[in-house]
């Protein structure tokens, strides 16, 4: 286990999935972005299962370009019946021998990186998915895609919180379309290879998910907040503030992610996400004063431009059917997360501008 997460984190998943985790047992999985802020939580929890669950393990082929890793991704443990290789999902990945399991979990989800990488964001999600998609095909294999709650754009607040059945309110063109568009082409993909190839196929749609491990140079809220709070400095709060989101612990999104993989009805999309409570940023700043016990101040600023403006008012998942058909429930509220995030990011987070 490396310092990037939580040791009991990754335990409390493990113990959380209980029997379903059975069903990994002997299997082989590939997993893609495995050096990503989720596959190095999908690397730690199957190490977890082989040494501590299951009676015959678990073979995990982890793939990944680290394009987007940065130090922590770069650091990879070596686990038994685990195996690391470099590789661009983009390009076809010849696999011999035997595969249950496709998590395509790959992708550049930070606004500050897709929109560094437009054309590589567009190319993981479509190229990308239509290559794993093959593979998984050609093996007989279950399929999952990492898709995103962004696929939903800024909804009509008549569909806030958003239910799987919403089509979206998305633009094509802006500084966000190279990320929201081609999630929903690759969701798209898996549509017509469950249709046309009959292709075990399920989409994922996370909400918002935080905690260790993330990197303090993502540039998405809460590293930027941790960053500052350890630099002691004044939080930045982008655009008016008023925005609202939910935000879902990792360890109850892991949870779900995996009853998904396992339990998924084929062919489906599933939100992944804590419904509650759906906050502004200027009242997640007064939340995490509260959690912390120390004052912090922040400013209102524009987006700068390195960060894709455009983003949306609101953003809350309806679990309904995650809730029905997965028994997917989150138990970690929000500031027993920001507890354990912000206590993390105190010890790693260096605080440098």
């Amino acid at each position: 286990m490396t310092e990037f997460l939580l040791t009991s984190d990754i335990a409390e998943i493990c113990d959380r999935l209980g029997d379903a985790a059975h069903d990994f047992a002997g299997k082989t999985v590939l997993l893609t972005g495995g050096r990503g802020f989720l596959g190095r939580y999908f690397m730690e929890v199957f190490a977890h299962l082989n040494a501590h669950v299951l009676k015959k393990p678990v073979t995990l082929v982890a793939a990944d370009n680290l394009i987007t890793a940065g130090k922590e991704g770069a650091q990879i443990a070596e686990y038994p019946h685990t195996q690391f290789i470099q590789h661009d999902v983009i390009q076809p990945l010849k696999w011999k021998g035997r595969l249950d399991y496709v998590i395509h979990a790959a992708g550049i989800a930070s606004p500050f990186y897709y929109r560094a990488y437009p054309l590589e964001t567009l190319e993981v999600a479509i190229t990308g998915t239509r290559r794993m998609l093959e593979l998984a095909t050609s093996h007989k294999a279950r399929f999952t895609f990492f898709s995103s709650s962004e696929i939903y754009g800024d909804p009509d607040p008549k569909h806030v919180p958003t239910p799987e059945s919403y089509r979206g309110h998305v633009s094509c063109q802006g500084p966000r379309a190279c990320y929201d568009e081609s999630k929903r082409v690759g969701e798209t993909l898996c549509y017509i290879f469950h249709g046309e190839h009959g292709t075990s196929t399920n989409t994922i749609r996370p909400f918002n998910v935080f905690g260790p491990g993330m990197q303090e140079t993502d540039y998405r809220v809460l590293p930027n907040f941790a960053n500052r709070i350890k630099a002691g400095l004044p939080l930045n709060v982008y655009g008016s503030g008023n925005q609202t989101r939910t935000f879902c612990y990792i360890t109850d999104a892991m949870v779900g992610f995996l009853l998904v993989i396992l339990r998924g009805v084929p062919g489906e999309a599933y939100n992944i996400g804590n419904p509650k409570p759906e906050i502004s940023m200027v009242d997640l700043v007064q939340r995490i004063q509260t959690v912390s016990g120390n004052p912090v101040t922040y400013n209102i600023i524009e987006y700068p431009d390195s960060y894709p403006a455009d983003e949306p008012n609101r953003r809350c998942p309806d679990i309904r059917k995650a809730r029905l058909q997965l028994k997917f429930e989150p138990s970690v509220d929000l500031d027993e997360g920001l507890r354990r995030f912000l206590g993390w990011a105190d010890g790693v987070y260096t605080g440098e501008q």
